[in-house]
């Protein structure tokens, strides 16, 4: 269910109850764009199904989705026309618009388009778990995440603050140490995919993919300065993810170990399945990067009430 996670602390929620909740998504809801519109974003149901339930509860644990709509028109499409106008302009008046009045035509172009862009739809699963105070973001782009931690913030109400999971050891320091001694944590195995990036102003980059990391040449290059960014890894031969040097999650999939021991199917099911291994994920990864930073630990929250 989730390709990549986002981590954030609760650092302070007085949740309200789940009933609440859905009245507040409720009144969120996703609405297509209209003619005019550039952009639309609303909750939709996590279950897939028309008439379900908004946030979705599961021992304690919300699941929530977000969907995000977008109409642009092409670039090339909009100069083409402007040039044409400008032209017919010029040549009637015998001056080419430009500046503001310019601006102008563009944007009456780009408005007399819209109705027929196509509409590009995303969307974003956000776990949200009061026991173990996170909240998961299904994405690894930390600006789309600030927009929809704004959205999440303001909709579940309760005083609620996020803060970003911080570890007391960097991952790239943690992960440079790994490859340069090559060995992997206790409980995960280093995969076939990293990159590394000079810390300077010329940002010179290094990528592997698919290939051994159990070489000098990768030693080498940590040594000249050169740190991971990204390294590709297996927790507990169950779930494989690439690990980024903001902590981010990327790439996560579980493996057949884990698929094939589970008859049950279907959103409940994968729901569970889901978020118990990256659970145990999250709290395995936490620990081996030091722990968290213990000037950024919350208070415990409240439990969700029904």
């Amino acid at each position: 269910m989730f390709r990549n996670a986002l981590v954030y602390r609760i650092a302070q929620w007085d949740p309200p109850s789940l009933a609440q909740i859905n009245d507040r998504l409720d009144a969120e809801r996703f609405a297509e764009c209209g003619a005019a519109q550039t952009e639309s974003a609303g909750w939709i149901e996590p279950r897939g199904e028309r008439h379900a339930a908004l946030a979705e509860a599961f021992a304690g644990r919300l699941i929530l989705k977000l969907c995000r709509e977008t109409k642009a028109v092409p670039a090339s499409v909009v100069r083409s026309l402007l040039d044409e106008r400008l032209d017919a302009i010029e040549q009637q008046d015998g001056r080419r618009p430009r500046g503001r009045r310019a601006r102008e035509i563009k944007d009456e172009i780009v408005h007399e388009l819209l109705p027929r862009a196509f509409a590009k739809r995303r969307t974003m699963l956000v776990w949200v778990d009061p026991g173990a105070r996170w909240v998961v973001l299904d994405s690894a782009n930390a600006k789309q995440a600030d927009a929809v931690l704004t959205r999440l913030v303001q909709v579940l109400g309760g005083g609620l603050r996020l803060a970003p999971l911080q570890t007391a050891l960097a991952p790239a320091t943690a992960m440079a140490l790994w490859l340069r001694e090559r060995d992997a944590p206790a409980g995960f195995s280093i995969d076939r995919d990293c990159e590394l990036k000079q810390a300077d102003r010329d940002k010179a980059c290094v990528r592997y993919a698919r290939h051994t990391l159990d070489i000098d040449e990768i030693a080498a290059h940590i040594a000249a300065g050169k740190l991971p960014t990204r390294l590709a890894l297996t927790f507990d031969s169950r779930v494989s993810f690439v690990l980024t040097e903001t902590l981010a999650l990327k790439s996560i999939r579980l493996l057949d170990v884990v698929l094939e021991a589970s008859d049950d199917k279907g959103f409940d099911a994968d729901v569970a399945l889901a978020t118990g291994e990256l659970a145990r994920l999250f709290a395995a990864l936490i620990e081996t990067l030091g722990g968290e930073d213990a000037a950024a630990q919350p208070a415990p929250a409240e439990p969700l009430a029904a």
